[in-house]
C-alpha cells in the first residue's frame, strides 16, 4: 500500500497518545512502535543526516515536536473511532493491547483482520495530519508525565 502525502504536509502535526497506566516497559514499547509507524508513513519528517563540528554524522530524529499525551482506555478507543472516520485527512497508527503479546509481525498481520478495534483495549494511538485537525482531536489531553 502506498501512502499518499497528506494535504497541508507543511503544516503536519504529530501526537502520540498512550494509556498512562501501562507498565513502564510496555509504555516505552508502545510509544516506540507508534512512532516508527508514523515515521514510516512520513519519512520526510525524520532521518536528515547531520554532522557535528568534528564530522561525527548521525541521523536526526523528528523535525517537529512529538508530544506524548495521555488518555485512559475508553478515551483512547473513542479517539481511535473519531480519527478513523477522518482517515483521508490524517495518518492513524494504533497499538491494540493484543499486539504486545505477539512477537512476529506475520502473526500480527494474520490476527489483526480477525479482531474489531472497537472491542479491543487500545494501548496507544498515533496521529499525524494538519495542525488544526490534530489539535481538535487532542487539545483537551494532558501531557504524559
Amino acid at each position: 500500500m502506498t501512502m499518499e502525502p497528506l494535504r497541508g504536509a507543511g503544516d503536519l502535526r504529530v501526537a502520540v497518545i498512550v494509556d498512562p497506566d501501562l507498565p513502564l516497559g510496555l509504555l516505552a514499547n508502545t510509544i516506540a512502535a507508534i512512532s516508527i509507524g508514523l515515521g514510516g508513513c512520513h519519512p520526510a519528517m525524520s532521518g536528515l543526516r547531520l554532522a557535528d563540528a568534528k564530522g561525527v554524522a548521525i541521523r536526526a530524529s523528528a523535525d517537529r515536536p512529538t508530544p506524548i499525551l495521555q488518555a485512559d482506555g475508553d478515551r483512547l478507543r473513542n479517539l481511535l473511532a473519531t480519527a478513523a472516520a477522518q482517515e483521508n485527512d490524517l495518518t492513524l497508527v494504533a497499538f491494540p493491547a493484543f499486539a504486545g503479546s505477539l512477537h512476529e509481525f506475520a502473526e500480527y498481520e494474520h490476527v489483526f483482520p480477525t479482531r474489531t478495534l472497537a472491542d479491543e483495549k487500545i494501548d496507544g494511538v498515533g496521529l499525524a495530519g494538519p495542525a488544526r485537525l490534530i489539535r481538535s482531536l487532542t487539545g483537551s489531553l494532558k501531557l504524559l508525565r
